[in-house]
């Protein structure tokens, strides 16, 4: 899956597309693949860093393209997705941009319906963990009244 498709969905474009290629995919789980955590003109840079916190995003467009590959209505709709919690969160690292070689985001999916996910994540590098945790994922479809 190309830089184009990814971006088709998540609600994210250019640049704040972080990632650059899904590896693989089944039912429960995705994995992708990016080297944007390198480049100077990455969105998330504060300063001259990037910060290891920043990787919660990754891991949450990951989850995002996810939900996207499998839930078509997601796909061919615009749907706000919200974050709603991250636990266990573990971070080995202090930023991201130290880190010389791609980036690999994995996604597991514990659970989920049509609005509502848990997923554990892990971001690494050369199967060095840099960060880990489980997040939920809220999505709200345009319909959708609260």
């Amino acid at each position: 899956m190309s830089k184009t498709d990814l971006c088709r969905l998540i609600p994210h474009e250019g640049a704040m597309c972080l990632l650059d290629a899904v590896e693989q995919w089944d039912e429960i789980r995705i994995t992708c693949r990016t080297g944007s955590h390198r480049n100077a003109a990455n969105p998330l840079r504060r300063g001259n860093q990037l910060e290891a916190i920043c990787g919660l995003e990754y891991a949450a467009q990951a989850m995002a393209v996810h939900v996207g590959i499998l839930n078509e209505k997601t796909a061919n709709q615009a749907v706000v997705g919200y974050l709603g919690a991250v636990r266990d969160l573990s971070i080995q690292v202090r930023s991201l941009d130290d880190v010389k070689t791609d980036l690999t985001i994995h996604a597991i999916r514990l659970i989920g319906d049509a609005t509502t996910f848990i997923y554990t994540f892990r971001v690494s590098a050369e199967n060095r963990e840099l960060l880990s945790g489980r997040a939920s994922i809220f999505l709200k479809y345009p319909d959708q009244h609260t």
